[in-house]
């Protein structure tokens, strides 16, 4: 009977050891993202100022009758609000357009 019993043992025993081979090694997980960078003080101006104008002009355009008409208002050419001592026109310009076309189209569209 002790045979059985030691040839019983014997195979468990590899069994464990094959099984202990098999262990997954995970990696370690991955970093955490970088930090989302902020937009400089210009552009966060211009994104303010174009998008509430935007949104005010485009309200008032769909309450009077008014069809659409984004590029053709005073506030689109001539972007209010630029600070010259937070950067150069041109960028805040842009940034102004951008966000006064996404505020004329809620404005207009949601009235």
């Amino acid at each position: 009977m002790k045979a059985p019993r030691l040839v019983l043992a014997a195979a468990s025993s590899i069994f464990l050891f094959a099984g202990l081979g098999c262990a997954h090694n995970y990696p370690p997980p991955p970093p955490p993202p970088p930090p989302v960078a902020q937009l400089p003080p210009l552009i966060q101006l211009a994104d303010h100022n174009g998008f509430e104008a935007g949104r005010a002009d485009g309200a008032r355009d769909v309450e009077s009758g008014i069809p659409y008409h984004v590029r053709r208002t005073r506030a689109f050419h001539d972007c209010p609000g630029y600070d010259p001592q937070l950067g150069p026109f041109g960028p805040y310009r842009d940034a102004f357009r951008n966000a006064y076309v996404r505020g004329y189209d809620r404005g207009y569209h949601r009235g």
